[in-house]
């Protein structure tokens, strides 16, 4: 079972969204029975196979054991991740892209750069997996408190020039054999509920 899955097919997309769907996903992060979900869940065990047929048709389950019982045939699913992600490019030509935004500073610019690295690093680490191969990647996340306004916009200078003079000194566009690492580095204020209260 994958960690994370990234969902790049539109209709795959659809199979996972609904809200009982989302419930047999986290339920089957374990092996279970279609039996077993419907005493769970409190649902009829038909209404419970057909969303299962729907989740396995799409790939996001899978048989992980068969128990035979008096000539029938009891088959325990399991998800294939514990948690899924919608690639952007499930959206096709109206998902989100940086190219489309002039403003560098906006939350749009961050958002379709987050978007995109979902596409990006979602098909990598895809062909990874069943290349049986690990991606290399870097990844920081901390949270700054800054005192004000100013020193922010001093962090961020400085940030943007250590960020430069790194590029610079290990970019290599014609060393044989070399490959290029996109890197971003971002930074928005820090939600204090599920709803951001303060935009500043």
């Amino acid at each position: 079972m994958l960690d994370v899955e990234v969902i790049q097919e539109p209709a795959t997309a659809v199979a996972a969204l609904g809200p009982l769907r989302g419930k047999l996903l986290a339920e089957l992060r374990q092996p279970a029975s279609a039996a077993g979900l419907a005493s769970v869940l409190g649902l009829p065990r038909q209404k419970v196979n057909y969303h299962l047929r729907a989740l396995e048709a799409h790939g996001l389950v899978t048989v992980a054991e068969q128990r035979t019982w008096g000539g029938l045939t009891e088959r325990l699913l399991v998800a294939t991740a514990q948690s899924y992600v919608v690639s952007p490019g499930a959206l096709g030509p109206i998902a989100a892209d940086p190219a489309h935004s002039s403003d560098r500073l906006s939350a749009s610019y961050l958002i379709a750069l987050a978007a995109r690295a979902v596409r990006e690093v979602g098909d990598l680490f895809r062909r990874a997996t069943e290349a049986k191969k690990r991606l290399a990647t870097v990844s920081m996340d901390t949270t700054i408190r800054f005192r004000t306004a100013r020193e922010r916009a001093s962090f961020s200078r400085e940030l943007a020039a250590a960020v430069t003079e790194l590029a610079a000194r290990y970019h290599d566009d014609s060393a044989p054999g070399g490959r290029p690492h996109r890197l971003i580095v971002l930074a928005h204020p820090q939600p204090h509920n599920p709803s951001i209260e303060d935009p500043s």
